[in-house]
């Protein structure tokens, strides 16, 4: 359907209504809809897959390994965890607080969430936050992306059969249909993509004064960094593969590799290797490598690849026909150059070659620039690789492998700064959906006057004594 604004409005304030009711807040239902969510995914695998092929040109495994497995993960480890997360803390109220013993601190639910997600991972950076949403006891709205209308299609199909829409519901639509939701009082926003619509989505919600939550790709985008010691033939199979993947359009891939100069020409030449063994030698007739999303994603490769035509040492041709773009490794490229300015989103792959003893000077133009959202080291000196890591401004990151941070349960994944802000994974996604609300159990007897006027003379000196004793 097309959606207006008015029709919008209606369905947030249905929502409302709905929360409003309390059916949300008890966690047994709330696990009972995470499982119907869960089932519904694993009801509709194939047409997901069918979707994800049509959308992105991805493979079953890839389709699988990137998108529904994850959803399927997160949704395990939610259900492990919701009655222990949810539980009330319970607090000692302190002596400044006597005869109050209790502090009970509840985690409650916002109330009607908005999720917008993005193209390159249609179903997991949907359902995913989705998931913690409803782990949180929220409603959702769900604006998924335009440009994977296919996934769109399929992802309305599956809520709907699942939940009512005052509840749960997936709509469509592009920046129009978004800026009619951001123009509504949400309770909460969760948004996945660029920084320059991240600060959009940000001033929408101030408006209302709604909590966001972004995870943004990084506007000068997330650097791999590769000292002369590092094992080359291991880093380049592990990098070969994390670019292929998609084609490059992971929020969390590898932008531009800075490599030690000594090591330059064998990491290419292993890298080279990587690309042929695990797509062979020719990319664009393969079937499993992905396409970029639209005709003007490719023009935008296509025109940066132009550009650097003269330093392309592997890769640097297209079919528009499919858009797939070969994967393209770009050398030798300055740090202060356009393309490693930016984010890429797409195969292309330029290397910066610095001596390995300036690696430090390296992490510090590094440092210099917007936080990535991930950062990425080879090396066998796990001294300064810890350093760099415990030192350094970014989302998180991997040392001497690349993306699986993203896949330990247990653990967050956030950005920061221009790569977002907010986390979510696991508890740290129902967090992310709920706020902590501190209440305090007083009590009718033994009220000491401890607090109350007056404060001078000979009769109440004792109460600023007493409260220097229980305020230390």
């Amino acid at each position: 359907m097309t959606w207006s604004e008015s029709d919008i409005h209606n369905l947030v304030e249905r929502q409302r209504t709905f929360f409003r009711s309390g059916q949300t807040l008890p966690v047994a239902w709330r696990l009972e809809q995470l499982r119907k969510l869960r089932k519904a995914l694993e009801a509709h695998e194939k047409d997901i897959e069918k979707a994800l092929f049509e959308d992105l040109g991805r493979s079953e495994t890839e389709a699988y390994f990137c998108d529904i497995g994850d959803v399927i993960l997160e949704i395990n480890e939610m259900i492990r965890g919701l009655k222990r997360w949810a539980r009330p803390e319970i607090h000692f109220s302190g002596l400044t607080c006597f005869p109050s013993l209790i502090t009970r601190v509840y985690k409650m639910p916002y109330g009607v969430s908005l999720i917008i997600s993005p193209f390159n991972f249609p179903i997991l950076l949907s359902l995913g936050v989705l998931a913690a949403s409803i782990a949180g006891g929220n409603t959702a709205v769900i604006k998924a992306s335009s440009k994977s209308g296919a996934c769109t299609a399929v992802l309305q199909k599956m809520i709907s059969e699942t939940f009512p829409d005052d509840f749960a519901v997936v709509i469509d639509g592009g920046h129009e249909v978004a800026d009619f939701c951001l123009a509504q009082r949400f309770d909460k926003i969760f948004y996945t993509g660029s920084p320059k619509v991240g600060a959009h989505v940000m001033e929408m919600a101030s408006h209302n004064l709604t909590p966001v939550a972004l995870e943004l790709g990084g506007e000068t985008g997330n650097w791999c960094v590769i000292r002369k010691d590092a094992d080359l033939k291991d880093a380049a199979r592990k990098i070969a593969f994390f670019k292929l993947c998609n084609s490059g359009q992971i929020c969390i891939n590898i932008n531009q590799i800075a490599v030690a100069q000594e090591v330059a020409q064998d990491f290419i030449r292993e890298l080279k290797a990587a690309y042929t063994h695990q797509i062979g030698e020719n990319p664009l007739k393969h079937p499993e490598y992905p396409r970029l999303i639209t005709e003007s994603a490719y023009n935008t490769c296509e025109k940066e690849a132009e550009a650097y035509r003269d330093r392309i040492v592997f890769g640097g041709h297209g079919d528009r026909a499919t858009l797939k773009y070969e994967p393209t490794i770009i050398y030798p490229v300055g740090t202060d150059e356009s393309i490693v300015s930016h984010e890429l989103f797409n195969p292309l792959l330029p290397i910066v070659p610095y001596p390995d003893e300036e690696a430090d000077r390296m992490m510090d133009i590094i440092a210099s620039r917007e936080h990535g959202l991930a950062l990425y080291l080879f090396t066998k000196d796990m001294s300064w690789a810890n350093r760099v890591m415990s030192t350094q401004q970014y989302g998180g990151g991997c040392i001497n492998e690349v993306c699986l941070h993203l896949m330990v349960r247990g653990v967050p994944f956030n950005g920061t700064g221009h790569s977002g802000m907010g986390a979510y994974h696991g508890q740290w996604g129902f967090r992310e959906f709920t706020h902590p609300s501190t209440v305090l159990h007083g009590s009718t007897h033994f009220n000491l006057p401890l607090r109350e006027h007056p404060y001078n003379g000979k009769k109440n000196a004792w109460k600023l004594k007493v409260l220097k004793v229980f305020e230390k």
